[in-house]
């Protein structure tokens, strides 16, 4: 067992977890429970990085590791590293500097940004930010003129690809929150309020700062004249549970660029999302925010690389939390993982530069982890090297 040590400052943080440490210390209690939640018992929460232990990674040694190179390509995208930011949204509630401070974060580290549909900053404003390249994640709407819109914006903004997430029909039930009353109309508990009030810094960043808002829905919710809704329950009442595989597939032929879906956990899915032209599949479930009883996310990775083989790239999503755990992950098949906790702890912990040294070591463990275990590059990993301790696991 690791002995837990304390952390105070910035430059005490040396891994993931350290990062999380410091960020519960400088967010107010509900703020921060939003963050690590889950839904209802978080045992998918849970499984998404124990999982990682179920499989070792076995070393060659005497091969030359005085230069590694992790570099990949995801979506038509050079990046040094396989690792990239996923969408997060209301990410300015962590820390004022919000999506545009880890996108130029992640441009300065070599990967790429992914924007949430529910994000805090602009599409336009996130493609200046930085020069890496981004990513649009975009939700199924009831309004077509909805997502019309943000494909054109996305356009000319130049963004070079599209994630449609499929695992949001519903709400997940995030007792969590409901406990907290962070919802979408907060409802705010007494220890809640103290917790608010003592978190001096995060309080005073949010008072002095801009307001939050959803930027990338003002101007239709400006257009449908309904001024009764606020901005995360007008994006709830747009979530389309009737979406189907032909809403998908139209989706994509209006992109008609690289397109991913996000969310996939099943063969069957998986197959589909082939068939109708995906450029890639991310293999998640939502950071155990969802279906609480869904299996962890990388221990369906090799099952959906076998079902779709070369016909698309097969990205994992959720537990990523150590260089290791993305080789183990690569090693099963993946073309490159995503994360997004690891990075909102970063932004929590110290803005931008919170960001950059979060990406920065964990970028540093990933070509660590290779030269240990004996990878030049990322074509050295594959299951041969791959030893699983519940070898009969589906």
């Amino acid at each position: 067992m690791v002995p837990k040590f304390s952390v105070r400052r910035l430059d005490q943080c040396l891994n993931i977890d350290d990062f999380r440490q410091l960020a519960e210390r400088k967010l107010p209690s509900p703020v921060y429970h939003f963050l690590v939640g889950g839904a209802e018992d978080e045992v998918t929460l849970g499984r998404n990085m124990a999982a990682f232990e179920d499989y070792d990674l076995v070393p060659n040694y005497m091969v030359g590791v005085d230069k590694v190179d992790a570099s990949t390509e995801v979506l038509g995208q050079k990046l040094e590293w396989p690792v990239f930011c996923s969408p997060t949204g209301i990410t300015r509630l962590f820390h004022p500097g919000g999506e545009v401070a880890v996108a130029r974060a992640a441009g300065k580290t070599g990967t790429a940004y992914t924007l949430s549909a529910a994000a805090t900053a602009s599409i336009e404003e996130v493609a200046a930010a930085g020069a890496g390249p981004k990513f649009f994640q975009i939700y199924f709407f009831k309004d077509p003129g909805l997502t019309e819109e943000f494909v054109s914006r996305c356009r000319a903004a130049n963004y070079p690809a599209l994630m449609a997430t499929v695992d949001t029909p519903v709400a997940g039930n995030r007792e969590r929150d409901v406990r907290t009353g962070m919802m979408v109309q907060p409802r705010l508990t007494l220890s809640g309020l103290i917790s608010f009030a003592t978190h001096f810094g995060w309080s005073l960043r949010m008072l002095t700062g801009a307001k939050i808002s959803f930027p990338n829905f003002a101007d239709r919710m400006a257009a449908s004249g309904d001024d009764s809704q606020n901005a995360a329950e007008y994006m709830g009442s747009q979530m389309d549970s009737s979406v189907n595989w032909d809403t998908a597939a139209k989706l994509v032929e209006l992109w008609g660029g690289p397109f991913a879906l996000k969310g996939i956990l099943s063969v069957e899915d998986a197959k589909r999302a082939v068939d109708i032209g995906v450029s890639a599949i991310v293999v998640s479930n939502h950071g155990g925010r969802q279906f609480d009883g869904a299996p962890a996310a990388v221990d369906r990775i090799a099952p959906i690389v076998d079902a779709v083989g070369d016909r698309a790239e097969v990205i994992l999503d959720g537990g990523v939390r150590r260089g290791s755990h993305v080789l183990k992950a690569i090693a099963l098949g993946a073309k490159a993982c995503m994360i997004g906790r690891p990075f909102i702890y970063g932004l929590a912990s110290g803005g931008e530069a919170g960001v950059d040294r979060a990406l920065g070591l964990l970028r540093a463990e990933v070509e660590r982890a290779m030269a240990l275990s004996g990878c030049r590059t990322l074509a050295d990993l594959d299951r041969s090297r791959v030893v699983s301790r519940r070898p009969n696991a589906s």
